[in-house]
């Protein structure tokens, strides 16, 4: 690589999916001599500098919509929408002074709406130019896809984790809509992919691992993370089945605990979760794109239980359920004998493969534009 290059990378704040996915990406960046620069808040800073260290981080923090125990996650957003701009507008701001502090040459916005830039190339990764609408609105579901292709089309590309053809993952929210012209697929991005072996907590033997438990991976913010750790640790109470639960809160020091059948982890790298997932009799699980995406890399499926009121997830659940890849339920209807469900995999080994071969298109791209260039 005879140019190298300072590159930012800037996930959503909501939650870790969008920075994990994001490891995969930087660590090919990075194979080529590439300067990584991630621009994040707090919590997703934590959780970067554990799994992909030896990199430089910058407090640049998003957009957070919260969520709410009564009210449905769209009403949430609609009522947000004008904190949304104003956020848009400072972190297009903010980032004019973090490219000329920091030498910036390529952005990476992963669903930050703000971070695109004239001067430079800048990045789009997204999951979703459609946006699922509740049924009762979907009529409008054509507004959202607009105003997002205009967003789309202010960056030099956006890159859209999962497969072009009839095999994918997103279901409608990337396929049958006009996509700009500066769309590329990359295929599915997991930091489970490849990685190199940073070790094992203190609190986590990998030599001694057990096999054959029931893995709960926790993610999304509260109060409905909480509601679903309760109402699933209460059934596995009730079934006496050993458990592992993943907290996914890597702000917070590293701990674990145990209580009758069940262990619970406060965080694990991803050495260690790895293993317990694919060591694991079952999975239960939000179905977050990242983490579909990052079972799908260990060829594991999954029980998903959306979080009520995300159309995103609900929708997801519905889609990939229905294609007989995973299992799924509304969380109101969890019950003992569901979280008993096995995690045989049934998908094509194409979304693999393929997804290797475009990702290794993607960095090409971006790697001889930007020497172009220079």
């Amino acid at each position: 690589m005879k140019n190298k290059k300072n590159i930012l990378i800037c996930p959503l704040e909501w939650g870790l999916g969008h920075a994990g996915r994001m490891i995969a990406l930087a660590e090919k960046l990075s194979d080529l001599n590439h300067n990584i620069i991630f621009g994040a808040g707090e919590n997703l800073l934590a959780f970067l500098r554990n799994e992909i260290p030896g990199h430089t981080y910058i407090r640049f923090p998003g957009f957070r919509p919260g969520y709410s125990r009564f009210l449905p996650q769209y009403i949430v957003l609609l009522l947000k929408i004008p904190v949304l701009f104003y956020h848009i507008i400072a972190e297009h701001l903010r980032l004019k002074k973090i490219i000329t502090e920091h030498s910036v040459d390529i952005v990476i916005s992963d669903n930050r709406f703000g971070l695109w830039n004239k001067n430079i190339r800048t990045i789009y990764i997204t999951h979703q130019p459609l946006i699922p609408f509740p049924r009762l609105l979907s009529s409008f579901e054509f507004i959202g896809v607009r105003l997002h292709r205009q967003i789309i089309r202010k960056y030099t590309l956006c890159l859209i984790p999962d497969l072009p053809g009839e095999i994918n993952l997103t279901g409608r929210l990337t396929h049958g809509i006009e996509l700009p012209e500066n769309v590329r697929f990359i295929g599915i991005l997991s930091r489970f992919a490849e990685f190199p072996e940073y070790g094992s907590p203190e609190s986590f033997d990998v030599k001694s691992r057990q096999t054959g438990h029931i893995a709960v991976i926790l993610s999304g913010p509260e109060p409905q993370r909480g509601i679903l750790e309760k109402k699933v640790t209460g059934l596995l109470m009730n079934t006496g089945h050993r458990a592992i639960i993943l907290g996914g809160k890597p702000h917070e020091k590293l701990s674990v605990r145990s209580s009758g059948n069940i262990i619970y982890h406060s965080h694990l790298n991803r050495h260690a979760m790895k293993n317990i997932i694919t060591g694991s009799e079952s999975v239960i699980t939000r179905p977050g794109y990242t983490t579909i995406m990052e079972l799908v890399s260990l060829n594991c499926s999954a029980l998903l239980i959306p979080t009520p009121g995300q159309t995103e997830q609900e929708y997801l659940a519905r889609y990939l359920s229905g294609k007989g890849w995973f299992k799924a339920v509304p969380q109101n209807k969890l019950n003992e004998e569901l979280i008993l469900t096995g995690n045989m995999a049934r998908w094509s080994k194409k979304i693999i493969t393929e997804s290797r071969r475009l990702l290794d298109n993607a960095i090409r791209e971006i790697s001889e534009q930007s020497e172009a260039e220079a």
